[in-house]
């Protein structure tokens, strides 16, 4: 039924663009794995103890299955059709891990089920759970298939919102989410020429998919689901974290906060690691709830850069396209475009800011701690960039074409850059908008609006100030 609706809306969206003509750039064409498992063996997990009772933890038995197939040079694991209770299991180079029609996995509601292992969150390298299903130091590595991982991460959502409550009022909103540690639901990490297809995740603890430190990379048909059991905190859908040579396509996503994200390191440690981003196409999908349909940050130290967006769809989503880094995350943000849009009821059609969330960017120890004795996470992101010049982002060399937006219940257009760091080279054409009000440009230079039409409904011209070589147009 998700299929089918994907295509039907597919239709319409086709019918509506006219398929304007994409951007010339020969690096689109050559992203994604460029290699699949070729061994054709099936290891049945079942052969090796696993248990379809939805009370058994079989994570030990798939776990042998994954390593048996590895052994033999290769090959597929699968689960003949029933549901499956497992915490975190991980893949081998030339494994291909089934998942078909008709398996349901489970995630353990253990956070044991989950050991830790040496990772990135959220910008900085610390120790936290690893995944439900990871590929790390592998290459040649498949998920596919038309069955459901449940990662049931409720549990995680309510340690979350227990520990924020409790870190709020002591000035520790900047550290809860790294302290609230939560299990993500897939991870690359340190990885090459994976695939992932055709997968219905639900209920992620935190992140649904991360392609961390890797390269070569495809993700087709991926179903997201993690609202159905309430509204749990940083359930982002796919993020694409340090990582070149992506290719996202005809994927569907219902989160509660970024759908589609890219990510380059967060402050010093970020800037220390400094692995961009890059060489990333993301088509035909559909953002339903979430952050943003297309979200750059706010970890964009490691910079982000020729990034193609096209043919995708915003429904009642956050943000339509976001920009987001603050003064001491630095890094470029460059390159990116953006063509073939359809938004219908988002909050804010374009939303560009270089000071982002300060309560939760801002990492200042407050009176009555010894920094000897805080944990080593709190102090790496303690650790002040220097000089500060280093902790200014920029954003240039940005091209939106062909958007239809409506129903805008926020702003059309906000931007905020920096008196020293503009917001540079932003092209709109062939954009037709309308909203609450326009909205706000400030700290930018060298914009250009070429058949843009943007209306709010109170009536509001788009302000402008400390801009420079701005090409506003008639419709503006």
């Amino acid at each position: 039924m998700i299929k089918k609706s994907i295509f039907f809306l597919w239709v319409i969206f086709i019918s509506w663009t006219g398929r304007a003509q994409l951007p010339n750039l020969p690096w689109a064409k050559q992203v994604g794995a460029k290699q699949f498992p070729s061994g054709k063996k099936i290891f049945y997990v079942n052969s090796f103890g696993a248990r379809s009772d939805t009370v058994t933890i079989n994570t030990k038995a798939i776990q042998k299955a994954i390593d048996a197939c590895a052994k033999a040079g290769g090959g597929v694991v699968a689960f003949k059709p029933g549901t499956y209770v497992t915490g975190s299991i991980f893949l081998r180079s030339n494994v291909h891990l089934k998942i078909d029609e008709g398996v349901l996995l489970l995630g353990s509601q253990s956070l044991g089920d989950y050991p830790e292992i040496d990772t990135r969150i959220a910008g900085i390298e610390m120790k936290w759970p690893a995944a439900l299903i990871n590929i790390i130091d592998a290459h040649n590595v498949a998920v596919t298939g038309k069955g459901t991982v449940n990662a049931r991460g409720k549990f995680c959502w309510d340690k979350y919102w227990a520990m924020r409550k409790a870190y709020e009022p002591r000035g520790l909103r900047w550290i809860v989410d790294y302290d609230a540690k939560r299990v993500r639901t897939f991870l690359t990490q340190n990885a090459s020429d994976i695939t992932l297809k055709n997968i219905t995740f639900k209920n992620a603890g935190f992140w649904t998919v991360q392609l961390l430190y890797s390269t070569r990379l495809t993700v087709d048909g991926v179903v997201i689901r993690n609202n159905e059991d309430g509204h749990g905190p940083s359930t982002d859908g796919i993020d694409v974290d340090s990582s070149t040579w992506v290719l996202i396509e005809n994927c569907d996503i219902d989160c509660n906060d970024d759908d589609f994200c890219l990510k380059a390191g967060r402050d010093w440690d970020g800037l220390r690691v400094n692995k961009p981003t890059e060489y990333v196409v993301i088509r035909h999908c559909i953002a339903r709830k979430g952050g943003g349909l297309l979200t750059l940050g706010s970890e964009t130290s490691g910079g982000i850069r020729n990034v193609l967006a096209h043919d995708l769809q915003a429904i009642k989503t956050g943000q339509g396209f976001h920009i987001k880094s603050t003064t001491t995350r630095g890094g470029t943000v460059e390159n990116i475009y953006l063509q073939r849009i359809k938004m219908d009821s988002v909050r804010n059609a374009f939303h560009f800011t270089m000071d982002w969330n300060p309560a939760y960017s801002n990492a200042i120890l407050p009176d009555g701690y010894d920094y000897d004795s805080i944990p080593s996470h709190w102090k790496t992101l303690l650790q002040r960039v220097d000089p500060p010049s280093k902790g200014i982002p920029v954003f240039r060399n940005i091209y939106v074409s062909d958007i239809e937006a409506t129903g805008i219940t926020n702003h059309i257009i906000f931007c905020n850059g920096l008196a020293q760091s503009p917001a540079k080279n932003f092209n709109f054409t062939n954009i037709k908008i309308s909203g609450s009000t326009a909205g706000t440009i400030s700290n930018a230079d060298g914009w250009k609006f070429t058949n843009v039409a943007i209306e709010g409904k109170d009536g509001k011209k788009l302000e402008v100030k400390n801009v420079r070589n701005m090409q506003l147009g008639p419709g503006i």
